[in-house]
């Protein structure tokens, strides 16, 4: 009996000492970190002291479970007035920092560039952000999970937060624990996007307002909330119909237009009826057109972009972007950019029918990146230990899951959109309202596929009232353009202070 009881006591004790080593091994949760300095910015004649903050906040799930290091930079007012409104920023990609949105527009610094020029090796300059909003607003820049400082912790892994509703989810996480952290629940809210941050913007906006997180207002910068009108899809017509107004100012810019009109706005309304009245027609009889009817289009799209008529017939009405950045300069050897077409470059294979590169990203991203690391390490005296990720692309196992939550039909995706989210979450909230800004030059979210997926939200005009659309002579990000940076910036503090009035 003494030597059964040993025995259990000796296996019982070895079950347990397993166990305690086992748990011994678990490593620690990384702790977060928080780098502060003092910086300023100069608006409109007035020195603004700023308390900045950039490093990494313990994001948690809703069990309150630690889930990631969530990284963001953020700039507050000293002796801040009352209510002082706070906006959340970020980029798009997916899997793109902040970096250029935080140097470009948002931020107290922002980088010099040649625009549309392509800029010389370092040094590069950082100067005063003169169209910055940090008067009326406090920023904070925020780099989604896999980009900047951001990464998974804990029993997390990248694919928790690389997808459409996972990316949402972790978003509108860290906004509300920010808000708690920092005593802001209570301040006026505002989310701002570019690019594929607009198409997130949709559904956090409905995501927070579920929770009880009212916005204030959703700026959307460069926009896009139905992918259709991006993907040059089999038997799909919507993105030819879309892109022809951002193609035709495009040739319009390279001078390669014949009729161009007294100005930019009043060519590209001739187009928009065009596009709708006499286009889109044409290309809905797909080969049911005569030729004749094919070659009266030819012609007048060849009028309307300086590109052949009998490249147009031979395309069957139908370019798409890649071939475009490709023809409108072939003859002088250059291809012009998708993110910004003001910029060109050498076109390295004349034969080619797509591009293979992007001029405007060619021209500024060097300036961009090395400036704001040394920006960053700098003045804000980040860590140099930590490293900051640009993108998430070269992370391991990165990629995006692109299905959402309603998108889903009879078993297949259906659709690529979150505008639906919108719609709900202006359909519940009557006062929110929504910017949009957007570049007549951007060949990679073109503002008539915005129009289009506004003119379709299938909302009343008391809902579609508080749209807003500006437009700026300048590309995707048109804040690289200073004409366009100050209208940036006069836009989006007016927007800020008129949904402050009750």
């Amino acid at each position: 009996m003494k030597i059964r009881f040993l025995l259990v006591f000796l296996l019982f004790s070895s079950f347990a000492l397993a166990q305690d080593k086992k748990e011994d091994t678990v490593a620690p949760l990384p702790k977060a970190q928080v780098f502060e300095s003092k910086q300023s910015v100069t608006i409109d004649g007035k020195v603004i002291s700023l308390n900045a903050k950039a490093g990494t906040m313990q994001l948690k799930d809703e069990n309150n479970k630690p889930i990631a290091l969530f990284g963001f930079t953020a700039y507050f007012k000293e002796n801040p007035e009352k209510n002082r409104p706070i906006v959340f920023a970020y980029n798009g990609g997916p899997g793109s920092s902040s970096y250029w949105l935080h140097m470009g527009i948002m931020g107290p610094k922002r980088i010099v560039v040649n625009d549309p020029e392509y800029n010389p090796a370092a040094p590069y300059e950082l100067t005063n952000n003169e169209f910055s909003i940090l008067d009326v607003a406090d920023v904070v820049m925020m780099d989604p999970v896999g980009t900047g400082l951001s990464v998974p912790i804990g029993e997390a892994k990248g694919s928790d937060f690389w997808g459409v509703d996972q990316d949402i989810r972790s978003i509108s996480l860290f906004i509300m624990q920010f808000l708690k952290e920092h005593n802001r629940l209570n301040s006026p809210k505002y989310i701002l996007g570019e690019s594929y941050g607009t198409f997130r913007n949709a559904g956090v906006m409905n995501y927070l307002l579920d929770k009880g997180y009212a916005l204030n207002g959703v700026i959307m910068v460069s926009a896009v909330f139905d992918l259709r009108t991006l993907f040059f899809a089999p038997n799909e017509d919507l993105p030819y119909i879309v892109y022809l107004p951002t193609v035709a100012a495009t040739s319009w810019y390279h001078n390669k237009v014949v009729d161009r009109g007294p100005d930019l706005p009043s060519f590209v309304q001739r187009v928009r009826e065009f596009t709708e009245n006499e286009y889109a027609p044409a290309l809905f009889k797909g080969n049911r057109i005569s030729p004749a009817e094919k070659s009266a289009m030819a012609k007048k799209l060849e009028g309307f972009t300086g590109i052949s008529a009998e490249v147009w017939e031979r395309a069957d009405l139908k370019l798409t972007a890649n071939e475009y950045y490709q023809e409108l300069l072939r003859k002088d050897g250059m291809t012009v950019g998708r993110l910004d077409s003001r910029y060109k470059g050498i076109n390295i294979d004349p034969m080619a029918m797509s591009a293979f590169t992007d001029p405007q990203s060619d021209a500024i991203s060097p300036a961009y990146t090395m400036g704001f690391l040394d920006y960053y390490h700098g003045s804000l005296g980040v860590s140099k230990d930590l490293l900051y990720a640009t993108s998430a692309y070269s992370k391991e196992g990165f990629k995006w899951d692109w299905k959402h939550q309603g998108n889903n039909f009879w078993g297949a995706d259906a659709a690529v959109t979150t505008l639906p989210d919108m719609a709900e979450a202006l359909s519940k909230d009557p006062y929110v309202k929504v910017l949009i800004m957007n570049g007549y030059y951007d060949l990679a979210t073109v503002f008539h596929g915005v129009e289009h997926s506004i003119s379709h939200i299938g909302l009343p005009q008391s809902a579609t009232d508080r749209i807003i659309m500006t437009y700026y002579e300048a590309g995707h990000m048109m804040y690289t353009h200073l004409p366009s940076a100050k209208l940036f910036r006069e836009d989006l503090k007016k927007f800020i202070q008129d949904t402050l009035r009750k």
